[in-house]
């Protein structure tokens, strides 16, 4: 749908809300900041599921919604509905210094299943059997999912403009069942992990797999949960695990946005 024929629609309908809900485009972040743009410039408030336009567009969206006087909202784009970004708009003057987490669903369903003994190709066809992978789980494979989660954590929780390639990035393409399955065997389970830290220059970012220590709490996410660790100058650690969501979590989130943008 082109950006001319969404503000048809947006017309013909008399929208207050618009629910972007397109697939993730890593590198440009359409169609989705054009449909958001769209309906903002409409006058209605937009909601959306998709990173790409936080990475891409998140100060120039997040500036004409406050012209406009509506909400752009975007809680579904991280850990599902879990109130990530609303978390912090409950905390003011909060200064975040880094976090660390995992992030990505596929990938972790993934490593759990090789530590059960299935192939990566085995693995990867298990989550999409339960709905978790695409059937083209590339961006998932490959990191980019958690690069883009990553730098829309830092974008807006961190307010520091991140490019996706100053992220270093590593996916879960060459581990092998044997490494993961020794891995967890010797205590130090293989989990792709998504970090970011303040330093002089801005912020130093990557996503790859790494051994994590079996006590710690992020070899304890298997399956379909995440999880993220926040470092900050009032509380020095604040954790948030999400237990094994179903598929409504999403949609959750971008109700839970609705009211927000609704029901003030």
């Amino acid at each position: 749908m082109k950006p001319s024929d969404v503000c048809d629609w947006l017309s013909a309908a008399g929208a207050d809300v618009l629910f972007e809900a397109t697939s993730l485009n890593v590198e440009t972040g359409q169609p989705a900041v054009d449909h958001i743009r769209a309906a903002l410039e409409h006058g209605a408030h937009a909601i959306t599921a998709n990173k790409g336009p936080i990475v891409h567009a998140y100060r120039e969206l997040r500036d004409l919604a406050a012209a406009q006087g509506k909400r752009f909202l975007f809680e579904s784009t991280v850990m599902d509905g879990v109130p990530i970004f609303s978390l912090f708009d409950q905390m003011p003057a909060i200064h975040l210094q880094g976090f660390h987490g995992i992030l990505n669903s596929t990938t972790n369903v993934i490593l759990s299943e090789m530590e059960n003994g299935l192939s990566f190709d085995e693995a990867l066809q298990k989550a999409q059997a339960l709905g978790i992978a695409e059937t083209d789980a590339t961006h998932d494979i490959d990191g980019w999912d958690a690069t883009v989660k990553t730098a829309a954590l830092i974008t807006v929780l961190m307010e520091v403009p991140v490019k996706l390639e100053d992220i270093a990035r590593e996916g879960i393409r060459e581990l092998t069942t044997n490494a993961l399955r020794n891995g967890r065997r010797d205590g130090w389970p293989i989990k792709l992990v998504c970090r970011a830290r303040r330093v002089a220059s801005g912020v130093k970012a990557s996503v790859a797999p790494e051994k994590v220590l079996s006590s710690s709490p992020m070899s304890k996410i298997v399956g379909t949960s995440s999880y993220i660790y926040f470092e900050t100058d009032i509380f020095p650690g604040l954790a948030i695990t999400e237990e094994n969501p179903g598929l409504y979590a999403t949609a959750y989130g971008m109700l839970a946005d609705f009211v927000r943008a609704v029901g003030r």
